[in-house]
């Protein structure tokens, strides 16, 4: 059966072959480009449907990393060096007052500082109840602090004042002036990332907060920049009784000028360069207004006795007031704050009670 089946075969004629010419070309080509197209367009089908598919889950997995960052930061209050991190990176707000975005990652640099301080120098236990009730009132104490430097910053863009290169270098130097003299950078840097946990960047950054809200605090107080100018006035005229300008002024309860008379003091006594300035006098000399780099406002210092390591003189203060009340007003009126804040007292004045 075998055999009979393969001389069938045999006898079949073999396949005619259809001779291509010019005319036949075209006719040709389109068999064998139809010939592959049925390999072609799954393949296509099904990279464009990949392509959907990878679109999809990336927009995916961005909602879910947003939902979950929302959540650490907002419900969770995560405080973590990562999170800290990413509002570094990302500038979401934490708050806003009268407008203007206060900065996550500004609120989360002052938490961290004072808790690093905590932990490391006074060994609180953040796990205890005491050292919860403690972080609760560094988180509120830190929101105030990155509240009024969102506000001063947003004065300061009102009115178009920064704080210069030259002046920030200027104020680290002073930072790094001891009473046995300057400590180099170097040192300098190590006490600050010891006790407040800051790199050298963030420090010059709280520092450039620092001086930009002093700026703005002396700019915008008109009374205590008139009292000044009264003083001043006063002296050149050839008065010389500090006590007698501030009884003859006085100014009223909201900007009351003070007379004082300090005994002996350190020429480095720390105190926002009062001293330091008083210790460039001569005995009975009037300086002129000083500003106090506390923000403390304005100081006129008159030198009465000095020798070569201490100095005693009396001043008058003009305290700075407009920043404090309109930060007053704006934080009770127009201050959104996007986390919850635990409302408690003082811990110092808790343990005392």
């Amino acid at each position: 059966m075998k055999k009979i089946f393969q001389k069938r075969q045999a006898k079949q004629p073999p396949e005619k072959v259809e001779r291509i010419t010019n005319d036949t070309l075209a006719q040709h080509r389109e068999q064998v480009l139809a010939g592959g197209r049925r390999f072609k367009y799954p393949v296509q089908y099904a990279r464009h449907k990949l392509v959907i598919n990878a679109i999809l889950i990336g927009v995916g997995a961005v909602i879910a990393l947003l939902v979950i960052g929302w959540w650490l930061l907002y419900p969770a209050q995560n405080t973590s060096e990562f999170m800290y991190r990413i509002t570094r990176v990302i500038p979401v707000p934490v708050a806003s007052v009268d407008g203007y975005p206060v900065r996550y990652s500004d609120y989360l640099m002052k938490y961290r500082s004072s808790m690093h301080y905590l932990v490391e120098k006074e060994r609180v236990n953040p796990s205890t109840e005491d050292g919860q009730r403690q972080s609760d009132f560094v988180k509120t104490e830190a929101m105030k602090d990155a509240v009024a430097d969102a506000y001063a910053a947003k004065l300061a863009k009102e009115r178009d004042i920064a704080v210069t290169d030259a002046e920030l270098e200027q104020f680290l130097t002073q930072q790094r002036y001891m009473s046995d003299g300057e400590v180099s950078e170097r040192a300098h840097e190590t006490v600050v990332r010891d006790y407040y946990g800051w790199s050298p960047e963030e420090y010059r950054e709280a520092m450039k907060n620092k001086l930009l809200r002093q700026k703005v605090t002396y700019a915008i107080d008109d009374q205590a920049n008139q009292l000044r100018d009264q003083v001043s006035e006063r002296i050149k005229g050839g008065e010389k009784d500090l006590n007698k300008i501030v009884e003859q002024l006085g100014g009223d309860d909201s900007q009351k000028i003070r007379f004082e008379s300090l005994d002996w003091l350190p020429r480095s006594n720390q105190d926002g360069g009062v001293t330091e300035a008083a210790a460039k006098l001569v005995p009975g000399q009037i300086s002129d207004a000083i500003r106090s780099t506390t923000g403390e406002g304005y100081y006129f210092v008159k030198l009465l006795e000095r020798n070569d390591s201490r100095v005693k003189y009396e001043f008058i203060q003009i305290p700075l007031t407009k920043f404090v009340a309109d930060l007053k007003q704006a934080s009770e009126q127009q201050t959104d704050t996007y986390i919850d804040l635990p409302v408690i007292e003082n811990p110092a004045q808790q343990r005392q009670q």
